[in-house]
């Protein structure tokens, strides 16, 4: 990963962290609004049925009880938290989160502290991660591929930490799949990606179908994949209604230019979903 990429990520979620635990709570992530996308319910909820579904989803795909198999867990773009805390107490299991800001594992490790649960966070490069061979149980990776800027290195690293038999679950912003008989990205395309990764400091995003190629060229097992656009969509035009929140506005106005820039800058993502450039894709697999 490159200093500048990685300071600008860092960056961007230590002055934008704050703001989004005020707003939108501990889950950083898309919400899941049923299979079509047209289920009314609670936007924080919503985040917690997307965990629940991946879960479900997994174990119906790899038929397997997570209960069962899962004591040691790692969460790659760990946020605040979030999901760590969750899993670990859903399953009675240590998680471990890594992420580049030092805002986001410092407010990570108060909570694990305050909810009395076997988490640890620490800051570190997910292509280079500070593991042994074959450590942990359950690698979850919910909305971080997006940002690494070698997707190949980033799934090999994250079959190298995976104890054998264990739990790839993955969650990844991608765009529309580019193999024929779909035509290349147009320039417009092109155009509107450009912008997303300028706002939110990605290096690119890639298929889910390439995704999957990777993954099997990485040497996982039992790959499953799932293109859930449709029911997460709802979730930017629910952000943008968000941020017309007092509170919203107020914190904005002395969260720095980076976090103003993404608010103002939302409606790049609901439009990608509308068009169909945008996808949600998700992998599961084993080693």
């Amino acid at each position: 990963m490159t200093s500048n990429l990685y300071e600008k990520i860092q960056q961007f979620y230590d002055s934008s962290s704050g703001l989004w635990e005020q707003i939108w709570g501990e889950h950083m992530h898309h919400g899941y609004y049923g299979p079509n996308g047209d289920r009314q319910i609670e936007r924080r909820q919503a985040q917690i049925d997307l965990i629940e579904e991946l879960l479900h989803w997994t174990e119906d795909n790899l038929s397997r009880n997570l209960s069962e198999t899962v004591s040691n867990i790692l969460d790659v773009g760990c946020g605040i938290g979030g999901s760590s805390l969750y899993l670990s107490q859903k399953f009675n299991a240590t998680a471990t989160g890594i992420t580049l800001s030092p805002v986001q594992a410092s407010r990570a490790t108060q909570r694990a502290e305050s909810a009395n649960l076997p988490c640890n966070f620490q800051v570190a490069n997910a292509l280079e991660m500070p593991f042994a061979d074959n450590s942990f149980d359950l690698v979850w990776s919910l909305e971080s591929g997006e940002h690494m800027p070698n997707k190949k290195q980033f799934l090999q690293e994250c079959y190298r930490v995976l104890n054998p038999g264990g739990t790839l679950i993955l969650a990844t912003w991608c765009h529309r799949p580019v193999t024929p008989p779909a035509p290349p990205l147009s320039e417009k395309e092109r155009r509107h990606l450009i912008e997303i990764y300028r706002v939110y400091y990605l290096p690119y995003v890639i298929s889910l179908p390439e995704y999957e190629a990777i993954a099997h060229q990485s040497g996982f097992q039992n790959i499953h994949t799932a293109d859930w656009s449709a029911a997460v969509a709802p979730f930017w035009d629910i952000v943008i209604d968000s941020a017309f929140d007092p509170s919203a506005i107020f914190g904005l106005l002395f969260s720095g230019w980076d976090t103003i820039r993404g608010a103002l800058s939302l409606g790049l993502m609901s439009e990608g979903y509308k068009s169909g450039l945008v996808r949600y894709g998700l992998i599961c697999a084993s080693k």
